[in-house]
């Protein structure tokens, strides 16, 4: 979770994957730390080393846009990487809303459930907070089988890295489960201190070395769009584009929706697939 040591850690991270002469420094000598020093960084950005320290030590609260701007600049961090610099740099005091544990569950509002069950020919779900799934259309649980799993069961991250046969479905696996943990910690940055997601990390570190290998890459990256590849049991191997859109009114929900190629063989899949789930067994 976001420790003091979490910013630390995420910007050693970055130091390390910039070569001295990437921004003009002389590379040769030994040197004890790969890629950049802080006192390189601090130089670079225009402060001092001992603000600098500060910084990665989580000491850094009160530290300025223009200042986390420059470290940022000097690292070239994405603006995704820029987003979850800012939350870990300066977290809200006591965390976003309901951090506590005692917030009610989630609601998806009426008008975007049946926005989902409008949508009959892709693949459809809402994703909330720590990767939880809200809710589904038709062909998302023919799918993905959401309606089969426990409540608690019903996470993307438990899916991937707990489910037995994660590794059949995603032929891709290793890249799945790599964008599946960046994703999760950008929410992590977003939303110290909550201690579900506090136990949801603690639960895939202890139960899997894929999962505590890649948290520790601090890596961070939206999902907005992309492509899945999957095999699934019934319809067969699938290549599934994706979009990610925002639930305007609620920050932390997002529509997931799969959007075949029109006249294409996944689209032909699904649809079959879709037969198959709703004919009566």
């Amino acid at each position: 979770m976001n420790e003091p040591g979490d910013i630390g850690d995420f910007l050693r991270s970055r130091r390390a994957r910039i070569r001295p002469g990437d921004v003009g420094l002389p590379g040769h000598g030994r040197r004890r730390v790969p890629g950049l020093r802080r006192e390189e960084v601090a130089q670079l950005a225009g402060v001092s080393v001992d603000y600098y320290i500060r910084l990665e030590q989580g000491r850094g609260s009160s530290v300025s846009d223009a200042v986390l701007d420059a470290v940022a600049r000097v690292l070239r961090l994405d603006e995704t990487e820029r987003t979850y610099l800012r939350a870990v740099a300066r977290p809200a005091p006591g965390g976003r809303r309901a951090q506590d544990g005692r917030a009610p569950a989630p609601q998806v509002r009426a008008g975007l459930r049946l926005l989902l069950d409008t949508i009959d020919r892709a693949p459809a779900f809402v994703l909330g907070r720590r990767m939880d799934v809200l809710a589904w259309n038709a062909l998302g649980d023919a799918l993905l089988g959401f309606s089969a799993l426990a409540p608690e069961e019903r996470n993307m991250p438990r899916q991937v890295f707990l489910a037995p046969a994660a590794r059949e479905l995603y032929p891709q696996w290793p890249a799945v489960a790599a964008e599946t943990v960046a994703y999760l910690r950008l929410d992590a940055g977003a939303h110290p201190r909550d201690p579900r997601l506090a136990s949801l990390i603690g639960e895939l570190s202890l139960a899997s070395e894929d999962f505590r290998r890649l948290w520790a890459d601090h890596q961070v990256r939206a999902k907005t769009y992309g492509t899945k590849r999957m095999r699934h049991p019934v319809a067969g191997d699938l290549v599934l584009p994706y979009e990610t859109l925002s639930v305007a009114g609620d920050s932390d929900q997002a529509l997931v929706v799969y959007t075949p190629e029109p006249g294409s063989v996944t689209e032909e899949r699904l649809r079959l697939l879709g037969s198959w789930a709703a004919a009566p067994r």
